[in-house]
């Protein structure tokens, strides 16, 4: 029986956080996944420079080797409407490969692995865990994205005040370019592309990474989601943005917004990452959200207390944190095509695209790196 002091179920960047950041503090820590590292995890791929500090990666280091492309601009707009092109004087976000991204942090942790095991059960004796009748800790972590398996079996129904977590359905591809697609692909790898779909519950991307590129589309709760990604691939050729033909598969994923600290059924059990719902609620970006939570369950594991305390303290830190609880709804005072043509129109403008839309909703600019 392999015994240790805290489990983690899932070894994606939320996991692999959570696992270094106990180690740096001494504490034995066992990360199990599913999947072999390094695996393809289907995400577009791009981290701010804040994620860098608060993981305390050398950027020159990190690119060694690996896909890290500094961007400083935007091109955004609607699809099939106009566009504005933002530009920065300094590296304000970075594109990167999930696949290098977080086999870079598993291997960095220092927790002990168990790739390629899957989680099937877990009992709790005498106040310990039990997981598959083979790993003994006495606090369980759930890491392991939205159908994360700790999560379905700990997660507690919200409470009827708490607002509804959206969810996010989003297909996507990335793939090296060759040669002749490198020369018909007009997508710079320093400006991201973002085009919003125009009844605005959703976007489309284009992140060119050196010669890998990534085109995705997002939308909420949508039904017909592959009719509009191929539109939105019809539009990126009409644009002659792209000038070659696409790969055919795109793969799928799905991930809820925040909007509210997850509950969960037993008090030595701790939700982090996606498997706690934690995407932005404005761009849907997850990866920043996932490290703070790692990070912040962390530090709530190492500081003194019971085990209702270290719960209530994540909690607490978290809701600071990631301002859940208190997300501002939109204005549903006005009619849905007022709301439309209202932000259309905003997104025309160079001040909001820059101040809200990046500044605040893509780029987080004004929230300064996590330090625990």
């Amino acid at each position: 029986m392999d015994s240790c002091d805290v489990l983690i179920v899932g070894g994606g960047p939320a996991g692999s956080a959570c696992a270094w950041a106990l180690r740096n503090r001494g504490c034995d820590v066992v990360v199990m996944d599913k999947a072999a590292f390094p695996r393809d995890k289907v995400c577009a791929g791009w981290i701010t420079p804040a994620v860098l500090d608060e993981l305390r990666i050398d950027s020159r280091e990190y690119a060694q080797g690996r896909v890290l492309q500094p961007i400083t601009g935007f091109l955004t707009g609607t699809i099939g409407g106009s566009t504005v092109l933002t530009e920065y004087d300094r590296t304000v976000s970075y594109g990167l490969r999930r696949c290098e991204f977080d086999y870079f942090l598993l291997q960095r942790c220092g927790a002990r692995l168990r790739l390629g095991e899957a989680f099937h059960s877990a009992r709790q004796e005498s106040g310990e865990w039990f997981v598959n009748d083979s790993v003994r800790a006495k606090w369980l972590v759930g890491a392991g994205g939205h159908f994360c398996p700790v999560a379905r079996q700990f997660s507690e129904t919200a409470s009827p005040n708490d607002a509804p977590a959206p969810v996010i359905l989003a297909q996507e591809v990335e793939f090296e370019m060759t040669d002749a697609q490198q020369a018909a692909c007009d997508v710079s790898g320093t400006h991201p592309e973002l085009y919003f779909c125009r009844d605005l519950k959703g976007y489309g991307w284009v992140f060119r990474k050196g010669n890998v590129l990534n085109i995705g589309l997002g939308r909420e709760h949508e039904t017909r989601l592959s009719e509009q990604v191929a539109a939105f691939c019809d539009f990126l050729h009409a644009r002659e943005r792209i000038r070659f033909a696409l790969p055919t598969r795109f793969h799928g994923h799905a991930y809820r917004l925040r909007t509210h600290v997850p509950r969960v059924s037993a008090l030595n059990v701790l939700l982090i990452g996606d498997a706690a719902g934690l995407a932005s609620t404005h761009s849907g970006e997850g990866i920043r959200p996932a490290i703070e939570s790692g990070l912040l369950a962390a530090s709530a594991l190492i500081g003194n207390g019971d085990l209702e305390t270290v719960s209530a303290r994540y909690a607490a830190r978290l809701q600071a944190r990631l301002n859940m609880g208190h997300v501002a709804a939109p204005s549903h005072w006005l009619p849905s095509a007022a709301r439309i043509w209202l932000g259309q129109l905003l997104l025309r403008t160079r001040w909001f695209t820059r101040h809200v839309v990046l500044d605040r909703w893509f780029l987080d600019s004004q929230k300064p790196a996590l330090m625990t």
